[in-house]
């Protein structure tokens, strides 16, 4: 165990300082913008963006499936950062590849960045399990909090770069903007894929139990998944939390994905959205480390409390915005509680559940994390269409989709409201 080693803490928070910006660049950046004006030129904004949360919601079940089975065998046989490795690469790989996409080839992209976002996605199953191995119970919520806001920093320090790019693209040497984005797509993979070394490197990934090797861990990896699910019937604690988790992020994870999307949707610049979230990057930085400390003054529970009410504000105040300034002060908002929200989910998760199955247990976290993405963009999309066959203009049918994820912040608020933290520890304790 490196539990509190300053420099095992670091190169583990380097990890999403390195997988932050396909969050920021691709994700929340340019590929909705891109995908909308380039790939799926001339179509209809509401087809579009339901284009877009069916990708999203495809990539989101794929991760969901496949997030308890991998995370069961990777405890069964010390693979964490084998299989850490596998997708984080996987993500290189397919997020560089969007810069070969010609334009109106609007499948291919979402192909590609399906692939994309299950490689990132299943790669932080076992970079968020590695928690436990750097850090003690104590200080969860600050590294937590810490690696948030590395991530926030370095995400939008390449993003700030490839807006820079695409805004003097000659200076760069592109012939034009669509070169320059297709290039950040470039920038990203190799971000991505050098700043993971440190992490790779220097955490040490703690043995499990009855460590098995070959098709044995398959085998004993899928027996514990069966076995867990058998323990969760007796975890209530940790089984109401994943599901008041699973409503609430699916709120946040939803703005986080098409917040752009919708911006362009209601009539706003493209060059004006991506400022806004420029401002949500860098204010997220200093407020994620904030929200550890807040933590642990006031608990991390009402840091949550805290940090779903504003989002709640967030959903209704974003169905009546119409200019620029309020997008502005809209994502200065969200960048004070984004990261905290995120941050302090992960730490108070990992207070209730067994450190030895971190890996299976942070599978069903990410499970329910991936498949609320499933729900989330088809929610808003779905609602978006049903509005709009009704005979409402695009314009009102985006605001009344945007309105209709409060749903999500109310009710996962009201669940986490029943969490009991102590007694999800005496739970697990005599399993």
């Amino acid at each position: 165990m490196q539990s509190d080693s300053k420099k095992a803490i670091l190169a583990w928070a380097l990890y999403d300082w390195a997988n932050s910006a396909f969050a920021t660049t691709v994700m929340a950046g340019f590929f909705p913008v891109f995908f909308k004006q380039f790939w799926s030129a001339g179509v209809d904004v509401t087809v579009s963006t339901a284009r877009l949360a069916m990708a999203n919601s495809i990539a989101g079940i794929t991760v969901a499936l496949l997030a308890p089975v991998l995370g069961a065998i990777a405890d069964k046989g010390t693979s964490r950062k084998k299989f850490l490795v596998f997708f984080a690469y996987m993500g290189v790989v397919m997020t560089s590849s969007l810069y070969m996409v010609s334009q109106d080839n609007w499948l291919f992209a979402i192909v590609l960045y399906v692939f994309a976002i299950v490689g990132f996605s299943g790669g932080n199953i076992f970079y968020d399990s590695l928690i436990t191995a750097v850090s003690s119970e104590k200080k969860f919520d600050f590294v937590s909090s810490f690696g948030f806001a590395l991530g926030y920093l370095g995400g939008g320090l390449l993003f700030a770069m490839n807006v820079w790019m695409t805004l003097h693209p000659v200076t760069f040497g592109f012939t034009g903007v669509h070169e320059a984005v297709r290039f950040s797509f470039i920038s990203v993979g190799i971000w991505w894929a050098v700043f993971s070394i440190p992490m790779l490197v220097i955490v040490k990934e703690p043995e499990s139990a009855n460590v098995k090797d070959g098709k044995n861990v398959v085998k004993a990896g899928l027996v514990q998944l069966r076995n867990t699910f058998h323990e969760i019937r007796h975890l209530k604690t940790i089984f109401l939390f994943l599901f008041a988790y699973w409503l609430y992020i699916d709120g946040v994870d939803t703005i986080i994905v098409m917040a752009l999307d919708y911006g362009i949707s209601i009539g706003l610049q493209a060059h004006d959205l991506i400022v806004a979230l420029l401002i949500t990057q860098f204010v997220g930085f200093p407020c994620a480390i904030g929200f550890g400390y807040l933590a642990d003054r006031i608990g991390t529970k009402k840091g949550l409390f805290i940090a779903i009410a504003v989002y709640l504000f967030v959903t209704v105040w974003g169905a009546f915005m119409d200019s620029k300034n309020e997008f502005y002060i809209l994502a200065i908002t969200v960048g004070f509680v984004q990261g905290g929200i995120q941050s302090l989910s992960r730490s108070f998760y990992a207070r209730i559940i067994p450190p030895e199955k971190s890996a299976e247990y942070f599978g069903f976290y990410n499970m329910i994390g991936k498949s609320a993405t499933v729900l989330g963009p088809v929610f808003m999309g779905g609602i978006g269409l049903l509005v709009k066959s009704m005979g409402y203009a695009s314009n009102i049918a985006s605001r009344v989709g945007i309105a209709s994820l409060a749903f999500f912040f109310i009710i996962g608020g009201m669940l986490l409201y029943f969490v009991n933290e102590e007694k999800g520890r005496a739970e697990v304790k005599y399993l």
